[in-house]
């Protein structure tokens, strides 16, 4: 499989986008760096090769950061994993901007008000960040926990949320 790449400018720095060739995100985050882009996907997952070329999702992320924070909501996405993940990750796609869940809501949501730490790590593993909003779960303690693209990026998504509700 050829994937298509793009990177774009947003206010939190450079924003790349993995899509394959039918638009869904397999991995996204903030960084121009395509390696790291690519180390966040499953091996069975990764592309051949690799082309330049706008994206659907660029575009909803660039509205995203214009105001329109529904428009990464129907960006299609491509993610593989346990049945636990597949359905984590469709239950953050759930959370509403500006209504952010801590860890234990979130594993709550999933049927497992025990599991935490399955909760957090679906969130450690989502590898099409921004459209699957992993940044909108906290720790219990309403701090910001964990994020792969650093905690300023996830208080700057956050902040960006709950000013635009």
């Amino acid at each position: 499989m050829t994937a298509l790449i793009q990177t774009i400018a947003t206010p939190d720095g450079a924003f790349t986008v993995l899509a394959d060739d039918r638009q869904r995100v397999l991995s996204s985050g903030w960084t121009s760096d395509v390696e790291t882009v690519l180390g966040r996907l499953p091996a069975a997952i990764r592309p051949e090769a690799l082309r330049e070329a706008e994206t659907d999702a660029a575009a909803a992320a660039l509205a995203y950061y214009a105001g329109d924070l529904s428009a990464i909501d129907d960006v299609a996405v491509k993610q593989i994993g346990t049945t636990l993940q597949i359905a984590g990750w469709s239950a953050l796609r759930a959370i509403e901007p500006g209504a952010p869940l801590t860890y234990t809501s979130f594993a709550a949501r999933l049927g497992s008000p025990r599991a935490v730490r399955a909760a957090a790590s679906i969130c450690a593993r989502n590898a099409p960040a921004l459209f699957v909003p992993c940044h909108r779960v906290l720790r219990t303690d309403g701090s910001l926990g964990g994020f792969a693209w650093g905690l300023d990026v996830k208080e700057s998504l956050l902040a960006r949320e709950s000013a635009g509700v």
